[in-house]
């Protein structure tokens, strides 16, 4: 199934043309907004090294699953 997604303001330029699965593969401080000092707390805080193991990560997960639940009251 083809997705199709304006990656310009979620992923930094370098990263913008690639696949969902190269993005997904690709080291947490290519999201825009994210430095690579911060990908790198991130990294030693909680071991994460890629945009789809952070998107995947159970405490990410549960904090966007309470603010969706708050936003919708």
């Amino acid at each position: 199934m083809a997705v199709t997604a304006d990656l310009e303001k979620i992923v930094d330029k370098a990263w913008q043309d690639k696949s969902l699965q190269e993005i997904l593969d690709a080291p947490v401080e290519a999201l825009a907004g994210v430095s690579e000092n911060g990908a790198k707390l991130i990294r030693e805080a909680l071991g994460i090294k890629t945009i789809g193991e952070l998107g995947r990560n159970k405490y990410f997960r549960a904090a966007q699953a309470l603010a969706a639940l708050a936003d919708a009251n």
